[in-house]
């Protein structure tokens, strides 16, 4: 018998306000991210140029074979290796840990309130 593949989606709080979590895995695979207000913190699953296209902000973190990034929280101390356009004018840079980007995500989103 299979098992279903399955999704969890949970609220994560940060010094700047509130953000979503979500950890989608099936067999032989994963990805994860971190939803807020204005962009997403994510695995390298997602690509960069549909997003950089439309005006997104997207910053991905890459996980290994050996220590793949499979829930939110993995995200958090993992290495921004790649960003949009849109992500780098509300001043994430490459190096930054998961946790930085989306912190300086959920301030550009408070200033748009």
């Amino acid at each position: 018998m299979s098992q279903l593949p399955y999704s969890i989606h949970k609220a994560m709080s940060f010094e700047n306000g509130s953000a979503i979590g979500i950890s989608n895995r099936w067999h032989q695979g994963q990805y994860c991210s971190i939803l807020t207000k204005i962009g997403i913190v994510g695995c390298g699953i997602y690509d960069i140029e549909t997003p950089s296209e439309f005006g997104q902000a997207i910053a991905i973190a890459k996980g290994t074979p050996e220590n793949p990034l499979c829930e939110p929280e993995d995200l958090l101390e993992a290495v921004i290796v790649d960003l949009t356009p849109r992500a780098k004018e509300i001043g994430i840079a490459l190096g930054d840990s998961g946790k930085v980007a989306v912190e300086k995500m959920l301030v550009a989103g408070n200033a748009m309130e």
